[in-house]
């Protein structure tokens, strides 16, 4: 028998271990309990749930099932389905949510029952309280859990219990102090959450808070009010109304911070606190003036954010002091990320101060220390070393025992059994429980290739490249650039125009090749095309019987999401770049980013004012150049992709303004 063979035999037998009536039964039941967990109906899911007994997917049912009902059940039920399912994904799950139930009803004594048997342990909340007890009880020092608590705390982006529990208990323990409750608040502020400002003042006042609550309606009457500058706290309150003032009008919140009585009355890390967000604003406004104002405050004070924002404004403006100054501020953590090596390598090139000979040696060093195929900069930095992309070399292949084990894994099957039944979301976070959380520090290589292995062949594209992706040495370039539907993406590429490896590169990052992949805005399949576009690409191209259930149709699909890109790449002069950001943010957001100074395309993408999109199109063009160094078989460069971004040609063909 052969090894695929073998395989084979393995599945059937694993899968024939239940009877099939009994197996479809237990199915629809399942799905019936899912239905009646989103609609809250507890006495329906306490019912049904007897009829799982035994499946495999019986740990999923009991927690719809608990869940439904944990504020109400007796702790005695919720430890029985604990028991009952021990080792499981979901069981770990309901021990996360009792947590954090436990943490809001203040049950310390049996929160601390529970917090050691936590195995995912990644919930900030159920941390922070758990770290409060630590402080507490003298089993950590007051002054680490209270770094810890500051840390999780302004990281968290909502509205939340737990760091807020934790930090209101370190402060009356004297061990944070109130500017930490400010600097949450300035937080919120600039993140356009007021409600998290508010929380954060509420803790040390209620009536701040109040004030809080009508300065985030109307900044700019506050700060142009008289009597402003009497109030209580009116230091720290000035200091959040221009930050509110600033997401939305940067000039004028600019024009307040010149004023004499705030430049005497604020401290000088207040001030540069919110210069850093108004030059922020103003480089995502891509503003020439933008850093003018970072000038204002001084680095040291400056969050991080505004200080990765302060260097991509010294790219924009060849400014290379500002860049070098800005990533020399950031946290050493910060620092060390390969988009900031690579930067800082690219500014010790430039600049080549006092010994030019050093300078050379020391941006080599940067660029050797993130040198890959992984990503967008780490393939800079193989270029700027003077090599291309190649595809890795294989790991070792997998043994029969390797898969079997795999093969055999409860989480993996169980997560396995849930995508079959169309849970996706739901068998996902079991998938990602099994491969990263069950056991500290997550599977070893070996473990994640043969994991990634077993999804691969159940044509699970998403778990296939995102669990290789985990390897830390091993690297599978199949697993982690897979072709399915080779023919079909290749053929109706050449036949328009594209690039085959563009357009893998564009479907991997849009949906992982899910063909029924659905987004929160409602763009769907391989290619995640909108509903209007789908109708104007149609339209274009001459399905006039075009119906828009079609869309998650993989051929249609492809053909309609290939279209749209050549109309893209057109409208944009042949930038992957200017195309593939359209392609994400709309032609319109890509055509008024493109204009200002001609700039080295690697320059203009990191200036790209939205995150989502400035790191879509960099994986789409490490993806690209991945894939066409998989297709080909030849070295490949992704600078020879990039090109230079600047207004539109005076030359160039119209612009397209039907292209949605």
């Amino acid at each position: 028998m052969s090894f695929k063979q073998g395989v084979t035999a393995i599945m059937a037998a694993l899968v024939l271990a239940v009877p099939a009536w009994a197996q479809t039964t237990a199915d629809s039941t399942l799905l019936e309990m899912r239905e009646a967990f989103r609609r809250g109906q507890s006495a329906q899911l306490t019912q049904l749930l007897p009829r799982m007994h035994g499946h495999r997917l019986e740990p999923m049912a009991a927690y719809w099932e608990m869940r439904a009902r944990l504020e109400t059940a007796r702790p005695e039920e919720i430890r029985a389905t604990l028991d009952r399912h021990a080792g499981t994904y979901w069981e770990d799950r309901l021990r996360n949510d009792w947590l954090l139930q436990l943490g809001k009803a203040r049950d310390w004594a049996r929160f601390e029952t529970e917090r050691p048997l936590y195995r995912m342990n990644d919930d900030r909340q159920v941390r922070c309280y758990g770290l409060m007890l630590d402080a507490a009880a003298r089993r950590l020092p007051a002054e680490d859990a209270a770094r810890e608590v500051r840390q999780l705390w302004h990281a968290q982006p909502e509205v939340e219990d737990g760091c807020a529990t934790a930090a209101r208990a370190l402060l009356d323990s004297g061990h944070l102090g109130k500017e930490v409750f400010w600097q949450r608040a300035r937080l919120g502020m600039d993140a356009g959450k007021p409600a998290v400002a508010i929380q954060a003042v509420r803790l040390l006042n209620e009536d701040w808070a109040h004030q809080l609550e009508i300065i985030a309606r109307d900044p700019g009457k506050f700060l142009d009010e008289k009597l402003t500058a009497v109030r209580p706290r009116t230091k720290e309150m000035v200091t959040l109304a221009v930050i509110r003032l600033a997401s939305s009008d940067p000039e004028t919140a600019a024009r307040h911070m010149d004023r004499t009585r705030w430049k005497a009355q604020l401290t000088q890390e207040e001030r540069s606190w919110v210069w850093g967000v108004i030059g922020r604003r103003a480089a995502q406004k891509l503003q020439a003036d933008a850093l003018t104002h970072f000038a204002n405050g001084q680095d040291r004070f400056m969050h991080p954010e505004h200080l990765a924002w302060k260097a991509r404004a010294g790219l924009r403006a060849s400014a290379w002091g500002h860049v070098r100054e800005a990533i020399a501020a950031m946290p050493d953590a910060m620092q060390q990320q390969p988009v900031w090596v690579y930067w800082r390598a690219r500014a010790t090139e430039v600049l080549k101060e006092t010994d030019p000979i050093a300078a050379v040696a020391r941006a080599r060093q940067l660029y050797e220390s993130i040198a890959s195929t992984r990503g967008f900069y780490e393939q800079l930095a193989l270029e700027a070393l003077g090599r291309q992309v190649l595809v890795p070399p294989a790991p070792p292949p997998l043994t029969a025992e390797e898969v079997l084990a795999a093969r055999s894994n409860p989480g993996l099957l169980r997560a396995l059994d849930a995508m079959r039944l169309g849970l996706r979301s739901e068998g996902t976070r079991e998938w990602n429980y099994t491969v990263g959380l069950h056991t500290p520090g997550g599977m070893n290589d070996r473990e994640l290739l043969a994991a990634a292995a077993v999804a691969c062949q159940q044509e699970i594209w998403d778990r296939c490249i995102n669990t290789s992706k985990r390897t830390r040495e091993a690297h599978d370039q199949a697993q982690r650039f897979p072709m399915p539907h080779r023919d079909a993406v290749v053929r109706r590429s050449r036949e328009i125009g594209l690039d085959p490896a563009y357009v893998y590169g564009l479907i991997r990052q849009e949906s992982r090749f899910v063909s029924d992949a659905r987004s929160g805005v409602g763009a769907s399949g391989l290619m995640q095309v909108m509903p209007a576009t789908a109708r104007w690409t149609a339209r274009k191209i001459g399905l006039t019987d075009f119906q828009p259930q079609q869309i998650t149709d993989r051929e249609t699909n492809i053909q309609i999401g290939t279209a749209y890109l050549k109309f893209a790449l057109d409208d944009f002069e042949g930038s992957l770049p200017l195309a593939a950001a359209a392609y994400n943010a709309g032609p319109g957001r890509s055509r008024a980013w493109r204009n200002g100074p001609v700039l080295p395309a690697e320059v203009w993408i990191e200036n790209i004012p939205f995150e989502e999109t400035r790191d879509y199109v960099k994986r789409v063009l490490s993806n690209t150049t991945n894939y066409a160094a998989v297709l080909t078989g030849q070295p490949q460069s992704l600078r020879s992709r990039l090109g230079t971004v600047g207004p539109r040609a005076t030359t160039a063909a119209a612009i397209n303004t039907e292209l949605p």
